[in-house]
């Protein structure tokens, strides 16, 4: 059978190698710790939960619902924004609900990328950015994210012919995979490049909430101008450990979320009413479960970093996400994750986020401290230190 150019010009999918291998050790009867796939091991909490139950009995969430999201809902989005950010959203035209941030990421492209044009995808990065200007015709140009900065990318290294076609840029922090943070002072570069450039910015930030030792995520939508440049794209999954219930939403740019609007208007129905009646609880409701979660993660990010420490490895501690990435010896992203594998604990390869992602790992701290702990184990016992 003939596939469609479009997924002919994907790039690998590298894990393929490594997920037969985990499964193949779970057959054997081999405990697997996994610190691999960044999904929430804690409940939504209940308070969602029952939202979603008595939203589930409203006729009107029976029907389909609107292209755009219940307005209640994206009231519910622009003052929580407000609230985080101190950045004021119009309900009815900066704000779109997305099912999921993935879905939004991908559809984006289609609404202003046309075959040939050219998109900025940090790396490494989320596949999504690079895959999503694939499927929409166009081409990536990659920036490379690097430790000497921050992993922040160099905005002005690329190639005026690449930007003469440039249409998108794409910035993700508190930033998967790295855990790197960004200031204010990068934002208003940002907005300074794309209105130069006359470029679409848009931020993935998906662990905006989560952030450790009293460190305050600012998002891009508080630089001057951002509004008149981009969008933000976030999502309530990582925040209130809903990953599985798929909503999101995209605020900023009225131009942008309209554009955004045209595609979702073709490709889907919305987001379910008795999902977004769930999500109004969580982002209208008491923050504690936030607090509780985000205090799990830094617990388990601390005892991460202190058991690799006493390894021997070279780690900081992040001030964000709940990812941690390890510099590893040797510099080979896919053979130090299958040394662990014999050992039963399974890590992203740097490498399956780009090539600038090899050289290292990402742990996702969704795993208790016990389990932390006996992984570190596990590793000083296989002699897996620097």
């Amino acid at each position: 059978m003939r596939y469609a150019e479009r997924l002919n010009r994907l790039p690998p999918y590298l894990f393929a190698e490594l997920d037969r291998k985990v499964e193949e050790k779970r057959r054997q009867g081999v405990d697997i710790i996994s610190f691999g796939v960044g999904d929430p091991d804690m409940p939504t909490p209940e308070h969602i939960v029952r939202a979603a139950c008595e939203a589930a009995g409203k006729p009107e969430n029976h029907r389909y619902p609107s292209y755009e999201g219940k307005l209640s809902y994206r009231q519910a989005v622009a003052e929580r924004f407000e609230r985080d950010f101190g950045v004021k959203l119009d309900p009815e035209r900066e704000v779109i609900a997305l099912i999921g941030s993935k879905e939004g990421v991908h559809n984006i492209h289609f609404a202003f990328v046309d075959p040939g044009d050219v998109v900025l995808c940090p790396c490494p990065a989320y596949p999504v950015y690079r895959t999503g200007t694939l499927f929409a015709g166009g081409v990536p140009e990659i920036l490379p994210l690097r430790a000497e900065r921050g992993f922040l990318p160099d905005l002005w290294e690329v190639p005026e012919k690449r930007l003469r076609r440039a249409r998108m840029l794409w910035i993700n922090y508190p930033n998967n995979p790295t855990a790197a943070v960004a200031e204010l002072d990068f934002y208003r570069e940002v907005v300074d490049f794309a209105e130069e450039h006359g470029l679409i910015v848009c931020s993935d930030e998906a662990y905006a909430s989560i952030a450790f030792d009293g460190y305050r995520v600012r998002s891009f939508l508080e630089a001057e101008g951002a509004m008149e440049v981009g969008v933000v794209i976030n999502s309530l999954s990582k925040t209130y450990s809903m990953t599985g219930w798929r909503i999101a939403y995209a605020c900023g740019s009225e131009e942008v979320i309209e554009g955004l609007k045209k595609v979702k208007t073709n490709v889907d129905s919305g987001a379910s009413g008795i999902i977004q009646d769930a999500a109004i609880a969580a982002l209208t409701g008491p923050q504690d479960c936030v607090r509780e979660a985000v205090a799990e993660y830094q617990r388990r990010r601390d005892a991460l970093v202190e058991g690799l420490r006493r390894l021997g490895f070279s780690v900081d501690k992040p001030k964000a996400t709940f990812y941690l990435w390890l510099r590893v010896p040797g510099g080979d992203s896919m053979a130090f994750a299958e040394r662990l594998l014999e050992v039963g604990v399974v890590v992203t390869p740097g490498v399956g986020f780009g090539e600038h992602g090899e050289g290292y790992v990402r742990f996702a701290l969704t795993q208790p401290v016990e389990r932390i702990r006996e992984a570190v184990e596990r590793m000083e016992e296989a002699g897996l230190a620097e």
